[in-house]
């Protein structure tokens, strides 16, 4: 993966500094989290306490979607096929409102921590909570950790030099750190951070890049003949080098570069696929992926909540301007490298046969950018590699901790404690980068495969039926168990299958033949995952109209329908009665030190002791307060909690309720309008002129 002699990437003192300067800034952020939040408990650690405001749950949506594998494998994709893969962002702005006015609500009225766990209280049982959750790790290692450690392993060794493994190890530690120490509230900080210096420094790099190439109609004229220079006709046996488009030319850009989307039979962005095959995948990352919904749930009310998702909705349209076109410009600039279409060639540049478009956007920043501003956007590039991290092991201790371990590992006792559970999801965070470092290896071998593809195809096999059952139990009522759980299993067993078949075979190099299975040759994984959705739902609904329909339990609260629902006990009308008033509630941590009785209380123990010292310092930085060592459970709930989730629940105000929705339909309204724009017929735009 030794890239660097091929371009000038030297680094000044002052790029290091800056460098230096953002790792201390992230640090300190984490800290400041430390200090203002409470984190010795499942909802202060996990939650952040139910109090972030909109614009930190908007930037955090961004920030932890936006990660390196984003800068990598857009900008990959962008210099690659031209601007389809932009659709995949322009896709989100409807599913994050999806998120915000639909899905949300009901999470939010059940008052659950996980995704998970909401199955749990829809349908009752665990077998379908330890499924999903063990899936969704699953999908974590598959897809998120995968990439963003590949991405680093590319983006630290083509720009500092260093070595793989000390250099991912590096980053995985300073994550871990900030993950550990402040749990979500940590993470939140850290995001909206990282959010600000993403934004700033793309728009620096899109400013600087379109003045190199003399705009967007120049990158028209110059990306379709951006060519090695070197001849690439060579002959393969006695078989002539033909690129798999049928061009005369390996890899030459053509025509529908510029369209987004494209026609029905088009392999790589078939309109009628991607708006009804791939939106299962994006209801599934936006609306019940527990790292997304995970920050909406931390929010203070449900108008912050929706306002995050507006927030993060209007952020998502950047990375088509801010990431795709830079990563086309790097075609255009460097197409001895960026572009180069021949197996030999390529390997030498980038250890990978078939493209090296994967050094698109890093190649970008080493050559374009004065000394300084280098460091920004390296900077930059490390911000998107944490906070995509962080965001996963958060998340992915959340779901261990609360779904699994104590329904698996701890052998469903009832005493568990707060300080136990904190400690096992602090573990876990360990274990995760332990994983991290381990995938290095199996990441390097499956380079080939387009960073940004592999990611999208792994989510279109194993997440269509999970999104279906998702939306069949918030919207549809007589959705059971049974018929969950069928549902379930058949649509994993066919993506699994497809699974296997696509990654058994890597894709032919340029004038090879295609020996892959038919169904993986000719049917788009888009259109497999419109199958994969529709063969969830008619197994779900078969099986649950011939069992028994859910309880009236498992029906308070947890759909779309039953989701204001209140208990009619003098104890509810009570505290309804509080809610209603225009006195704010706050939920302020217990302090168990004086609910507890006397004979339970435990003195500090005097003196100097360095052991009694080091041990407090020590709990103190991973939030293990004694203080909080109760027995009370991650599930049930003290009567202040269901005042908390009332409070969150409670209708937003007329004016702040306008103003969402008058967003809601300019978002809307801009997704289809910019989807439209970029997928017209080259001969029709105008913007290319």
């Amino acid at each position: 993966m030794n890239v660097h002699q091929h371009v000038n990437n030297e680094l000044s003192y002052f790029d290091v500094s800056i460098l230096i300067a953002y790792c201390i800034l992230l640090i300190g952020g984490g800290f400041y989290s430390m200090f203002k939040h409470n984190r010795s408990t499942v909802k202060g650690y996990f939650l952040a306490n139910r109090q972030m405001p909109w614009l930190c749950i908007g930037a955090s949506l961004f920030a932890s979607n936006i990660g390196a594998e984003h800068f990598i494998g857009l900008a990959s994709s962008g210099a690659a096929k031209g601007i389809s893969a932009g659709a995949y962002e322009l896709h989100s702005l409807s599913a994050l409102q999806l998120l915000g006015w639909v899905f949300l609500p009901v999470f939010i009225a059940t008052g659950v921590s996980t995704l998970p766990e909401y199955m749990s209280k829809r349908f009752g049982g665990q077998r379908i909570r330890i499924y999903i959750a063990c899936l969704y790790l699953l999908l974590y290692i598959l897809t998120k950790i995968s990439v963003n450690i590949y991405a680093a392993a590319l983006f630290i060794n083509y720009a500092f030099h260093w070595n793989i493994y000390l250099s991912v190890l590096f980053v995985l530690t300073l994550t871990a750190i900030c993950t550990v120490s402040g749990g979500l509230a940590s993470v939140m900080y850290t995001d909206t951070i990282q959010a600000v210096i993403m934004i700033i420094g793309g728009f620096l790099l899109m400013i600087l890049s379109y003045q190199k190439v003399g705009g967007i109609p120049e990158i028209y004229r110059q990306y379709l003949s951006a060519m090695p220079s070197v001849n690439n006709d060579y002959q393969i046996g006695n078989m002539t080098n033909i690129w798999l488009n049928q061009t005369s030319i390996c890899g030459k850009p053509t025509m529908k570069s510029f369209q987004m989307l494209r026609s029905l039979s088009d392999p790589e962005m078939p309109w009628l696929g991607f708006l009804i095959g791939h939106t299962p995948n994006t209801i599934w990352f936006w609306c019940s992926d527990q790292m997304m919904v995970q920050r909406a749930l931390a929010a203070r009310t449900i108008s912050h909540a929706r306002g995050g998702t507006i927030l993060a909705g209007y952020l998502k349209i950047l990375p088509l301007f801010m990431i795709i076109f830079p990563g086309m410009i790097s075609r255009i600039l460097f197409p001895d490298t960026v572009a180069c279409n021949q197996p030999s060639t390529c390997q030498s540049i980038c250890h990978n046969q078939r493209r090296c478009t994967n050094i698109a956007y890093p190649t970008l920043v080493l050559n374009i950018l004065p000394h300084g501003v280098k460091g920004i956007m390296l900077a930059i590039m490390l911000a998107a590699l944490i906070s995509g991290l962080t965001s996963i092991f958060n998340s992915a201790s959340t779901i261990f901790t609360v779904d699994i371990y104590p329904h698996v590992l701890a052998f469903r006792r009832k005493n568990i404690t707060n300080r136990e559970l904190m400690i096992v999801g602090r573990l876990f965070v360990i274990l995760m980068t332990v994983v991290g470092i381990a995938w290095i290896p199996v990441v390097i071998e499956l380079q080939g495969v387009e960073l940004y593809t592999y990611m999208q195809q792994v989510i279109g096999f194993l997440a269509p039926p999970i999104a279906c059952i998702y939306i069949l139990a918030v919207l549809w009522k007589r959705t059971n168990e049974s018929g969950a759980f069928a549902g379930l299993m058949v649509g994993f067993v066919f993506g699994l299958l497809r699974m296997i078949l696509e990654f058994s075979k890597q894709p032919p190099l340029c004038g090879e033949n295609d020996s892959r299975f038919w169904l993986v040759r000719k049917v788009n994984f888009m259109y497999y995952s419109l199958f994969l959705f529709w063969l969830t739902l008619i197994t779900c609904v078969s099986v649950s109209l011939c069992t028994q329909p859910p309880t009236e339990e498992q029906l308070y609260r947890t759909t779309f329908w039953t989701k204001n629902q209140q208990k009619s006990t003098p104890e509810h009308v009570q505290m309804l009665d509080v809610v209603n008033h225009e006195t704010p509630i706050v939920s302020q941590p217990i302090d168990a030190t004086n609910t507890l009785p006397e004979t339970h209380r435990v003195e500090k123990p005097g003196g100097c002791n360095a052991f009694v010292l080091v041990k407090a310092c020590w709990s103190w930085f991973c939030g293990l307060d004694d203080g909080h060592d109760n027995h009370q459970g991650i599930v049930d709930k003290a009567p202040h909690e269901d005042v908390d989730l009332m409070v969150h629940h409670r209708e937003e105000r007329p004016l702040i309720k306008w103003i969402l929705n008058i967003n809601l339909i300019i978002i809307l309204l801009l997704e289809i309008s910019l989807m439209v724009l970029f997928s017209l017929p080259v001969k029709y735009t105008f913007w290319r002129n």
